[in-house]
């Protein structure tokens, strides 16, 4: 990786992506070893800047930064100078001129992170801005594709639900066809983007047709904190429209893949038993995501060494 920072998936480009993954493949060995850990990163500070909710990513930089000795700074909005009326910029010139070397980034407006990088020395990794892209979420979703399947090349990813509102979605899009796969995005109308020119995909509005042929079918969360308007006559519709019921799950192909990016609204996009069934990888996209940030983390900050 020979970028300085990491904002989109567009940035690593297919050669980009497979080294990632390879570099992950050495990380999930260091985190399975009784001491997790690597000088890789010591001396290096990596600080946390979240401006919106988040459990699962936050936590992974958090151990990943860790895991390669880094020391980690948390930035808390309810108790920072933002609550003050300081601005978006003035915080981050203000942290970055403590010396730290990369940013992790979430906000919920769109393009933030590319507005960060533009304003610090320090290395920027796009965490999820607005409903754009998450790109270590595309990475780490590829990665455990891989672990399962080998290859996604010539794969079939059916990505259903709410593609509106979803940086991971757009993110998924560029790193699954990048490496081969075949993507179809599967929504009712109104949960789709305005326009789709330029996607390298296929669209259906019915489920079942496409997880009769589909190796992966990805259910995104209901995002219901960006819905601005009435898009969906109720959950209960939605759900017998495009959730994974258990009758659904078993149109699965063998060997077919069950993803999610959490949190998961369990009776919604997905049953219960169908998240907990051997085909779901959920858990394992979570302990993949430590190893493929500390990935990003080590080939920006200290890959060259």
């Amino acid at each position: 990786m020979t970028a300085t920072h990491l904002l989109s998936v567009a940035d690593l480009g297919t050669d980009g992506i497979e080294e990632v993954l390879r570099v992950t493949d050495s990380f999930v060995e260091v985190s399975a070893r009784a001491i997790p850990k690597v000088p890789a990163l010591r001396g290096r500070t990596v600080v946390s800047l979240f401006f919106e909710d988040s459990t699962r990513t936050r936590l992974s930089f958090e151990a990943a930064a860790r895991r390669l000795s880094a020391d980690v700074m948390n930035f808390a909005v309810s108790s920072s100078s933002v609550n003050k009326g300081e601005c978006l910029r003035d915080t981050v010139e203000t942290i970055d001129a403590m010396g730290v070397d990369a940013l992790v980034v979430r906000h919920g407006s769109s393009g933030v992170p590319w507005q960060v990088a533009g304003w610090v020395g320090a290395s920027v990794i796009n965490a999820g801005d607005g409903a754009h892209e998450h790109p270590t979420q595309a990475l780490l979703d590829c990665f455990t594709i891989r672990q399962r399947r080998g290859s996604l090349e010539g794969l079939r990813i059916a990505i259903v639900g709410d593609v509106k509102h979803s940086r991971v979605a757009r993110s998924g899009v560029l790193a699954f066809t990048a490496l081969g796969a075949e993507v179809t995005l599967v929504a009712p109308p109104t949960l789709l983007p305005p326009s789709l020119e330029g996607w390298p995909v296929t669209v259906s509005h019915e489920l079942d047709p496409v997880l009769v042929k589909a190796d992966v079918a990805y259910m995104l969360r209901m995002q219901s904190e960006r819905m601005t308007g009435s898009l969906l006559p109720s959950r209960r519709e939605y759900t017998a429209g495009f959730g994974l019921t258990r009758r659904r799950a078993a149109l699965l192909p063998d060997g077919a893949l069950v993803m999610h990016p959490g949190p998961l609204n369990r009776g919604v996009e997905i049953a219960a038993e169908v998240a907990g069934m051997p085909g779901s990888v959920i858990t394992s996209q979570v302990a993949n995501g430590v190893a493929v940030r500390m990935a990003v983390l080590y080939l920006l900050l200290g890959g060259a060494g």
